[in-house]
């Protein structure tokens, strides 16, 4: 009988391993990946949200009004000093702070016609002496990076300069055009910072009938760009 139970049991055990074995594999079930990160997430900021983030965001207004207080107000232009020296002067009666500032502006390009220095000023000198022979307008260039070379005009438009280059062409000639920024010289009131709450929008409004092309431009007190009209 003893012998007997022992052989069960140990029947039972191999039976027990041998169902094990037999017995397919189950996947492993994991926990929602929420319920990990569930106290992290309560805790994460975003880093716009940062205090630093926030502090960094509000320097460029503050440097923005700095700058600002520090601009002057340009008003102008004028193609003559006088009339820029009246308006001067009636600022000045009002107890605002201004000066009459100058700046040359691009108002536009130019367009030269030339013929390229050739290998000596002997050759530019036979050259320049077939062109005047065949009555076409023409001069050595005596100075710059061109010097040597034929000036056969200078034209406001680009048309006209390539209508002599075709012209040239025809007659044996290679020209060649390059453009010239051409400026203005203009002259503008310039406001001191600590004058512009006197320029208040009514002081302009009643500038600009005295001075009906006025324009006004706010920016740093060294410099003009992108000027704009008064409004």
């Amino acid at each position: 009988m003893r012998w007997f139970f022992l052989f069960l049991l140990v029947l039972n055990v191999f039976y027990y391993i041998w169902h094990q074995q037999q017995a397919p594999l189950r996947a492993k079930e994991i926990a929602p990946l929420s319920l990990y990160r569930g106290e992290e997430q309560k805790n994460i900021r975003l880093l716009s949200e940062s205090a630093e983030v926030l502090r960094r965001r509000q320097l460029p207004t503050a440097n923005g009004r700095a700058s600002e207080s520090a601009a002057c107000i340009y008003l102008g232009s004028f193609a003559e000093e006088p009339r820029a020296r009246l308006l001067e002067q009636r600022l000045l009666s009002l107890d605002v702070q201004a000066n009459i500032q100058s700046l040359d502006v691009r108002a536009g390009t130019d367009y030269w016609v030339y013929l390229p220095p050739l290998a000596s000023r002997q050759a530019s000198l036979l050259q320049l002496r077939e062109l005047q022979a065949r009555r076409i307008d023409s001069y050595v260039i005596t100075e710059g990076d061109l010097a040597d070379g034929i000036s056969l005009g200078i034209f406001q438009r680009q048309d006209s300069a390539e209508a002599v280059v075709e012209r040239l062409r025809g007659a044996g000639y290679d020209a060649l055009i390059r453009e010239l920024p051409r400026a203005r010289h203009d002259y503008w009131v310039q406001i001191a910072p600590e004058s512009r709450r006197l320029a208040d929008d009514s002081l302009l409004l009643q500038l600009g009938k005295d001075f009906p092309d006025l324009q006004k431009q706010i920016m740093p007190c060294k410099g003009i760009a992108n000027v704009g009209s008064l409004e």
